[in-house]
């Protein structure tokens, strides 16, 4: 999703936003997950895969009668005959090309090979190394004593139901490391709903009870990401990655109490159209109306992606105008403008010698039906250059800094004494890319005391929330 309200496509959203393994505090606004190019999702759950050694129970999830639960919610997995799709396991990359991991544990800790083999077993807190050589890894206790050598990959394992560790990072379920050409990667191997943990808090913010709908909302969208990008048959060793090219995943560390209760009261739900899973992209502030699909990506619509109107109804206000980067404004230097020119413009458009010269005017060449910017045409000494969609965010911005808030805004070009643009000013609306549910938004609704199903029926138009077949 886009990332960072707080971000970080998430698909989504306040990505949705990258790596954001950091506490949101209850006042900032939530991260966005970045989804550059949206892919619908498959027509059909995928098949299960077979598990890696089995995780260590976590700690048992609150029943549905514990106080503080918000009112109407009920854990549905309780019921007979309903699937729970939180329970199955998912595989996170943590890191992709680590050069030294260190594991640790809050209790016991066991290590084996892929097959079971076991390796290693201790209590050590901190202080066991994982050590590589060629495809070939073992694990080196602190005081130099070492495992032997297990071929293609490493199992850590909680002997106790306790925790893991991953440096200074607390991550429930196993960890397995695999040697790579010119390192490890480190995958995390946990429940979907305790992934969810990890994944709310910084996907919507720390958020205190009143706000529980909407991080009930953002639970049920997370767990649909997730579900439908479990990958059984694909070559790659994990699901999704922790950082903002999927939904921004901090571990135990980051858990929140409503966040846990949100994931928890939802437990088996997940968003559907037509009764199959749909991939649920999200973003922080969809300044007065969300966006469709197509207006965004190259993609076909999808019918339950379309425009939503966030208008309170008759009060002329907008139920995210509580957000803070509801309205915004930019100013680039001719100086700064043309760096970035230089730096992005060719990665999205054909550009001559991807040298684009100065710029001399900038105009929006056309309007998508939400309003925001469907085309920009850029226009140098060296030619004339269409941004379309999403990729103007990429582009209007200075060398190394932060994309454009969103599309939907409007351009004053003050022009210099020679015909180049000495000065250019954008002002605009919404934060990430506007489509599907609007975080803050939902925030609003929660507020105002729509619960999360009405909240996701209203951003996904014709949609249910169920359990998967």
């Amino acid at each position: 999703m886009n990332r960072r309200p707080a971000t970080c496509l998430a698909l989504a959203g306040l990505t949705f936003a990258t790596t954001c393994t950091r506490s949101v505090q209850p006042d900032q606004p939530p991260v966005v997950v970045a989804i550059p190019v949206y892919n619908p999702p498959p027509a059909t759950a995928p098949p299960a895969r077979a598990q890696p050694p089995a995780a260590q129970p976590s700690t048992a999830p609150a029943s549905s009668g514990t106080p503080g639960v918000p009112s109407g919610a009920r854990d549905v997995s309780a019921s007979i005959g309903v699937r729970d799709v939180g329970g199955e396991t998912i595989r996170v990359l943590l890191t992709a090309n680590a050069t030294s991991v260190q594991i640790g544990a809050s209790g016991v800790i066991a290590f084996s090979d892929r097959e079971g083999r076991f390796l290693a077993r201790g209590t050590q807190t901190r202080g066991w190394r994982v050590e590589r050589s060629g495809r070939r890894l073992r694990v080196v206790r602190s005081d130099g004593v070492a495992s032997s050598w297990a071929e293609g990959a490493l199992v850590a394992q909680s002997g106790d139901a306790g925790l893991l560790s991953v440096g200074a990072k607390p991550y429930r379920g196993n960890i397995i490391v695999y040697p790579s050409d010119s390192g490890m990667r480190v995958v995390n191997v946990v429940s979907i709903d305790d992934y969810l943990r990890g994944v709310v808090p910084l996907e919507i913010g720390t958020r205190s009870m009143g706000d529980s709908a909407a991080v009930q909302a953002q639970a049920v969208t997370a767990r649909s990401y997730a579900y439908i990008h479990l990958a059984p048959n694909s070559s790659r060793d994990y699901d999704v990655t922790a950082g903002t090219q999927d939904q921004v995943y901090g571990g135990a560390a980051v858990e929140s109490e409503v966040g846990s209760r949100a994931v928890e009261s939802t437990r088996a739900l997940v968003l559907k159209y037509a009764g199959r899973i749909v991939n649920a992209p999200y973003s922080s502030t969809c300044g007065g109306a969300t966006a469709g699909a197509g207006e965004i990506w190259r993609s076909e619509d999808e019918p339950y992606l379309r425009r939503v109107s966030d208008e309170i109804p008759g009060t002329g206000r907008y139920y995210c105008d509580i957000a803070p980067r509801f309205r915004w404004s930019r100013t680039l230097s001719a100086q700064q403008l043309n760096a970035g020119l230089a730096q992005y413009l060719a990665r999205y458009v054909s550009v001559p010698g991807k040298a684009p010269g100065v710029a001399q005017s900038i105009v929006v060449g056309s309007r998508t039906t939400s309003g925001r910017v469907g085309t920009l045409v850029v226009t140098t000494d060296r030619g004339r250059f269409t941004l379309r969609g999403n990729d103007v965010r990429y582009v209007l911005r200075q060398p190394g800094g932060e994309i454009l808030n969103s599309t939907y805004f409007s351009v004053v070009a003050t022009p210099g004494s020679d015909g180049t643009i000495a000065k250019l000013t954008l002002t605009g609306n919404g934060y990430g890319h506007g489509v599907g549910m609007c975080q803050w938004g939902a925030i609003g609704r929660a507020r105002a005391g729509q619960d999360f199903r009405t909240i996701l029926r209203t951003y996904y138009p014709g949609t249910t929330v169920g359990t998967p077949e």
